[in-house]
């Protein structure tokens, strides 16, 4: 059984990204880690623990791990705290979460920054959702003041309320359109913040760990967020679920700084996430959203066409063929004979076939990776163009092999007017002039 598709430890699956259908459900208490990441900041990590143990949720219930990434001094933590450490390396966030995870035990992960107190009740708001829908994954509201003098036994929202900063006004909006992330997309992953993020274990474990080839400020999140969204995560902003970052974000710090951190985070994302508006308009990246799978081919020249034409309406996508004829495709590095687990979506091609019209493969492609609803609620996960190709949604099909029947996505049959099965020894040379 693959990783991604081992059952789920407790709760209930829904359909698409529909957390709302238990917003009114309380939480079940479960056993709460909560990873602190720290580098050598000692009085934010002090208002931070401080403020981890006023938490409404049940302290016997609550472990605290604080993950330092290498500090030149042992951070100081009070009893009950636990410790780990890594090698300064430089910035190694990734990896200093991940050792963290590794440290815990509890059924639901709550990450915090060092520098990012919360209020009394985030934790409790937070893990409400994972500890009902273990595929969710929820972000909080992270606020911003200037924390600087302040007593770190003081509460939190008191001392924040003396020198509040501004809000990131683009993730606010983002938040309101989406209606705190319900209507999510596959770009939604860029209002995940890792300081403000929780999950259950069991989803964590299914997705992967943070990537550790993040060694520079940004990005470890996102692609974190990105790579939960294609393993099936329900996505949601937690507007109440509030802890308050030392100092602005970067943003409102030095501009020219700022966009070359950007920049270079920007850079490294568009090798990693394969959605439309993350990836490059037309170079080849490493990454795509779709992946046409050609199960057999009759020979050499039947396989050609098939995939020539496929790409030719789907230039972005990956063609996985059988290997006897790999070697028809040696120049061009987006045929391959493994598929991408990633992928968003599936496109079946069970026998050769020629795109001789592409509007409704494409059309089947952008409906599935759309996620449209129907009256019900239901998204659209499957798509059946003529028998002859099957269009799929990879978070349609994980969720059923977790959840079977109950996940709730729905299946479409639709014509393929643009769809011509291919002869086992077809003329090629009237395909290529353009004459048959």
């Amino acid at each position: 059984m693959s990783a991604t598709a081992v059952p789920p430890p407790w709760g209930r699956g829904v359909p698409g990204n529909r957390w709302d259908l238990v917003a009114a459900q309380p939480a079940v208490e479960r056993t709460v880690s909560v990873v602190v990441a720290h580098y050598d900041q000692p009085e934010q990590l002090a208002r931070t623990l401080t403020a981890l143990r006023r938490q409404t949720w049940p302290q016997d219930l609550l472990e605290i791990v604080v993950a330092d990434d290498g500090s030149p001094r042992t951070p100081v933590v009070p009893d009950g705290v636990r410790l780990v450490r890594q090698d300064d390396r430089g910035f190694r966030l990734a990896a200093v979460r991940n050792l963290g995870v590794t440290a815990s035990s509890g059924d639901l992960l709550c990450f915090l920054d060092a520098d990012t107190a919360p209020e009394p009740t985030y934790v409790e708001r937070l893990v409400r959702l994972p500890s009902l829908l273990p595929e969710a994954v929820t972000v909080g509201r992270r606020r911003h003041a200037d924390l600087a003098g302040t007593d770190p036994a003081e509460q939190v929202a008191a001392a924040a309320a003396r020198h509040p900063l501004p809000e990131p006004s683009w993730l606010a909006d983002a938040y309101r359109r989406s209606r705190n992330l319900l209507d999510a997309d596959d770009r939604s992953y860029r209002f995940v913040i890792g300081a403000v993020t929780a999950c259950s274990r069991w989803f964590f474990d299914r997705v992967g760990g943070f990537d550790e080839t993040f060694e520079s400020y940004g990005g470890e999140d996102w692609e974190w967020a990105s790579r939960a969204w294609t393993t099936g995560a329900v996505l949601a902003h937690v507007d109440d679920a509030v802890a308050w970052h030392d100092g602005p974000e970067w943003a409102g710090r030095d501009e020219a700084e700022a966009r070359r951190r950007k920049n270079a985070e920007t850079l490294t994302l568009a090798g990693s996430i394969g959605v439309a508006g993350s990836r490059p308009h037309a170079l080849i990246a490493p990454r795509t959203d779709v992946v046409v799978e050609l199960a057999s081919a009759a020979g050499p020249a039947a396989a050609f066409v098939a995939v020539d034409s496929m790409l030719a309406a789907l230039p972005q996508a990956r063609v996985v063929v059988p290997r006897e004829v790999l070697d028809v495709f040696a120049a061009d590095p987006r045929v391959v004979a493994e598929a991408d687990e990633r992928a968003r979506v599936t496109v079946l091609v069970p026998t050769p076939q020629r795109v001789t019209d592409p509007v409704g493969l494409r059309a089947a492609v952008a409906d599935v990776l759309a996620e449209p609803v129907d009256a019900s609620g239901a998204p659209l996960g499957t798509v059946d163009l003529g028998g002859v190709v099957t269009v799929s949604s990879g978070r349609a099909r994980l969720r059923e092999r977790r959840w079977g029947e109950d996940a709730g996505w729905r299946r479409e049959a639709r014509p393929a007017p643009g769809l011509l099965p291919v002869p086992d020894e077809p003329d090629l040379e009237a395909y290529l002039g353009g004459w048959g």
